[in-house]
């Protein structure tokens, strides 16, 4: 692959796999296997496609066309602060309604980690650009592994896609990606085991 055509393959992967992206993926598996009531199947998939995908989305949308984004991968990491707040707030009023329609407790869970994964990734940020992306996506494959067991491992090639189109992109260090990529998973993994066991939502 010549270095354009592997450059454009690598900005197709990351724009198709922004985190909000494994949200819609990972709770659609959510809704048709963990839960029974197809009311609860909507809510499972409807809530973090508002919360986690559309809103977010939206709003890097509005803040690219008010400049307050320098670029498509929000390069510079005091840019990112904003969003990542309003998306907290998003976050909290997902996990509220969650909690009112009582999903299953790894879909609560798992949209937990959204929450303290970001305000993590917030306090990083103040001194080094972790990857978002590698965050999302290695969280993602955390949860269906953490869930489905070694069928999960399906998600790893996508990992490591979405690890080099960053690095490629020049958007990230390979230690900024690896270190997305550790962090969101260990602390994912761990997140839903003490959750699900402690049923700290019940």
């Amino acid at each position: 692959m010549n270095p354009d055509a592997s450059n454009k393959f690598a900005r197709i992967i990351s724009t198709l796999f922004v985190p909000p992206s494994f949200t819609i993926i990972v709770y659609a598996i959510f809704a048709f296997t963990l839960e029974t009531e197809t009311s609860k199947k909507i809510l499972t998939f409807l809530i973090p496609f508002i919360f986690g995908f559309v809103l977010p989305i939206a709003m890097f949308f509005v803040l690219r066309k008010k400049g307050k984004l320098v670029d498509q991968d929000a390069s510079i990491k005091e840019e990112r602060t904003f969003p990542f707040l309003i998306a907290i707030i998003f976050y909290l009023i997902g996990l509220v309604i969650m909690r009112n329609f009582n999903l299953n407790i790894i879909s609560i869970a798992f949209w937990f980690c959204y929450i303290s994964n970001t305000i993590i990734t917030i306090f990083i940020n103040k001194y080094w650009k972790i990857s978002a992306h590698s965050m999302g996506v290695s969280g993602s494959f955390a949860a269906l592994l953490f869930v489905f067991g070694w069928i999960g491992f399906i998600m790893l090639p996508v990992v490591l896609l979405v690890g080099w189109s960053r690095i490629k992109l020049k958007c990230h260090s390979i230690s900024q990606v690896i270190a997305g990529v550790l962090l969101a998973f260990i602390s994912v993994y761990l997140q839903m085991y003490l959750i699900t066991k402690y049923f700290l939502f019940k």
